[in-house]
């Protein structure tokens, strides 16, 4: 194992790329077995979930060629094999695979997900689509199985705006016989990324973006290549922390209307923000005022930024209110940032924040996002050497993230635990 240190004080300056979005990622390489022939993914992020889900491919007897920022699928010889453990076990998004097995075999028995464990988050959702298409869903000894005679298109409406279900959905109806409806469909640009695979792939969707998606099932999909969307949880985290070090940060690849949100707050805080086509440039100030910031499904405040900007909050004037409407439990950053001396209290779903100075600590990531949150916290700090463990998890969704900071100024760096 390994742990990231961070001597801080160091303003970031200079440019960043910004890779493939690691949420498509991981939708798009179990959408890819759906098809008869090979699948080409471009601009795809160097993550650990990628590799283990390359991992679960080849066990099902595809050929995989992964080479730098581009994976080849072919899954022509893929085969039906129940996967109750095993590397499914190591991510939570292993739970494409039943929409994707679904819409291929019509079966799958698939174990329970893994992942970041800040919360529960159940799959009823998913499974209510699928029955609704005419699968049997049972749970036996930790492992979903599910079986169909024949997959036919439904009205689905989700009781929650899941994004999981809603691409799960989509990847099981797209060969479905008949119409597929999904209503209070989660709109995020990942479901887009989606759709537009599986469209070039020769499935007929419609209404990706909007809150009801239309699905013509086909009898069969093809090979294709695609290019995925860029990061926009990478993107907002670099922008984050250039405004956290006061730093003057270009940061590109990015699609910045999917960032509106973090950037009307960062300006409402009094950072300097330049937008341009692909591209958006950051430049911190010595003070920031204080700004209220609610987590909420997308077009709101994404609340995988909300860790990150907990951090951020703790550099500005006066007291900032931090609310999750997402998900209830998502501030175990909170404790490693008091640790390192942050002024932060918990009320339900909202931590309230005060101007704090922060020290060096060592400290534990628990989860992704909260990993980001503590690299920005260390980042800031003037004195002394900040540890971060649970690197594995930060491994999960930033690429590069050691050589990307360093090339932008900070001094960080990987030791052995």
């Amino acid at each position: 194992m390994e742990k990231l240190m961070i001597s801080g004080g160091r303003p970031l300056h200079g440019a960043v790329s910004i890779s493939g979005a690691k949420n498509s990622a991981i939708a798009l390489i179990p959408a890819a077995i759906l098809a008869e022939s090979e699948v080409v993914l471009d601009n795809l992020p160097l993550l650990s979930d990628v590799a283990v889900y390359a991992e679960i491919l080849e066990e099902l007897g595809a050929k995989v060629s992964w080479k730098e920022s581009q994976m080849k699928i072919d899954p022509s010889d893929i085969k039906s094999i129940p996967m109750p453990n095993g590397p499914v076990k190591k991510l939570r998004a292993s739970y494409y695979m039943m929409g994707a097995m679904l819409g291929r075999f019509k079966e799958a028995v698939i174990g329970l997900p893994g992942g970041c464990n800040f919360e529960p988050r159940p799959i009823d959702q998913h499974i209510k689509g699928f029955e609704a298409l005419g699968a049997t869903v049972t749970n036996e000894h930790g492992a979903i199985h599910l079986h169909a005679k024949e997959l036919k298109g439904a009205k689905i409406y989700l009781d929650v705006s899941s994004v999981g279900a809603t691409i799960n959905i989509m990847l099981a109806a797209a060969k479905a016989k008949g119409s597929t409806i999904i209503e209070n469909a989660a709109k995020e640009p990942e479901i887009i990324d989606v759709a537009t695979l599986l469209n070039s792939m020769g499935a007929v969707i419609k209404g990706a973006g909007t809150e009801t998606i239309r699905i013509e099932g086909v009898s069969e999909l093809r090979g294709c290549r695609h290019s995925i969307i860029p990061d926009r949880i990478q993107a907002g985290t670099y922008m984050i922390a250039a405004a956290a070090t006061r730093g003057d940060v270009l940061i590109d690849n990015i699609i910045p209307k999917h960032l509106e949100a973090l950037t009307a707050k960062l300006i409402e805080m009094g950072v300097q923000i330049e937008e341009l086509d692909e591209s958006i440039r950051v430049i911190g100030r010595p003070n920031y005022g204080h700004v209220d910031v609610k987590a909420l499904i997308y077009p709101g405040f994404a609340t995988d930024l909300q860790s990150p900007m907990t951090s951020l909050l703790t550099q500005a004037e006066g007291v900032s209110v931090l609310s999750d409407f997402v998900y209830s439990n998502r501030f175990k950053h909170v404790p490693e940032l008091v640790r390192m001396g942050a002024k932060i209290r918990v009320e339900g779903r909202s931590a309230i924040i005060e101007r704090s100075r922060l020290n060096a600590a060592k400290v534990k990531a628990t989860d992704l996002r909260a990993g980001a949150a503590l690299v920005i916290a260390g980042l800031t700090v003037e004195e002394g050497v900040t540890e971060v463990t649970g690197v594995e998890f930060i491994d999960r969704g930033y690429d590069h993230l050691v050589t990307n900071l360093r090339l932008l100024g900070a001094d960080v760096w990987r030791e052995k635990e």
